[in-house]
């Protein structure tokens, strides 16, 4: 079983002007999926997850361009950094200013991959679109597992050999310092993985899910699920994930152990207006 969500292309490195910072989370007036104009009613976290977890727990990994002319007001877009996640995100994607901010954090040409966006505005050019499904835990039954590992810096050369064989999605060499992630190893090679990639309030993604093929069929993955889940659900925090809306048979496998279909975002890759030298990048 692989997780995969969002598109291959990972933004650019950072011009000199953003910043990491921690902020205090912040509330998105965006407009979503599952959120009807005019009723007044709030956007749910998981609507925007990237930006509350950057807002939110992962604060301390958000990179954000300072504002020149009005340094007081915090910046509407946030990212990660080039080697934890390929994620940016944008306060609110209907707002100008958050694109404004966005195009100072990346700078001219620079790219972003960001969720939720049907279309990004005038003079910017999206260069690659992955659509995904967004499940839920409403039913999943949590158990350690005995046999798994946890995972940590010295092991990312061997995860990332098992990420380039199955693909399950983007994953750095700082990707692991996000959450705990698990694995199981046959005669000391890593043979299946998964743990926590973003976590907004209340809530923590479950990621980077994959099986050597070699090792499939076993319930290596589902195992390593429920242990993942059993932590997330430990502290608090409620279970989600992400994959391709192509990858119909991990959907069904998550439906059948206890996810639920909440929303269909896309995943896209935007490129900045101005100097185009990046594009090649």
């Amino acid at each position: 079983m692989t997780t995969n969500a969002g598109p291959s292309t990972s933004p650019s490195t950072s011009p000199s002007t953003s910043t990491s910072t921690s902020t205090s989370p912040s509330t998105s007036t965006s407009t979503s999926l599952s959120t009807r104009p005019g009723t007044g009613v709030s956007p749910h976290v998981l609507d925007n997850p990237a930006w509350a977890a950057l807002s939110g727990p992962h604060a301390a990994f958000a990179e954000r361009a300072a504002r020149p002319e009005n340094g007081l007001l915090p910046s509407r877009a946030a990212r990660y950094p080039s080697d934890v996640s390929p994620f940016a995100a944008l306060a609110d994607p209907a707002d100008p200013d958050s694109w404004a901010d966005l195009h100072r954090l990346i700078g001219d040409g620079g790219i972003a991959t960001l969720s939720g966006v049907p279309a990004p505005p005038d003079g910017w050019e999206a260069v690659g679109t992955v659509l995904g499904v967004q499940l839920v835990d409403t039913s999943l039954r949590v158990e350690p597992a005995p046999e798994a590992v946890r995972l940590g810096p010295d092991d990312v050369p061997e995860i990332l050999d098992l990420i380039a064989l199955t693909k399950p999605g983007p994953f750095l060499p700082r990707t692991v310092e996000l959450g705990t992630y698990l694995g199981i190893r046959h005669q000391g090679r890593l043979i299946a993985m998964a743990g926590e990639r973003l976590r907004p309030p209340g809530w923590t993604e479950i990621s980077a899910v994959c099986t050597h093929p070699e090792n499939r069929g076993r319930g290596l993955a589902t195992r390593l699920v429920r242990a993942v889940a059993a932590g997330i659900r430990e502290r608090g925090d409620t279970p989600f994930l992400h994959t391709s809306a192509s990858n119909t048979t991990a959907i069904r496998l998550y439906e059948s152990i206890g996810f639920t279909l909440r929303r269909r975002p896309s995943f896209t890759a935007v490129r900045a207006p101005g100097n185009t030298s990046a594009k090649s990048s």
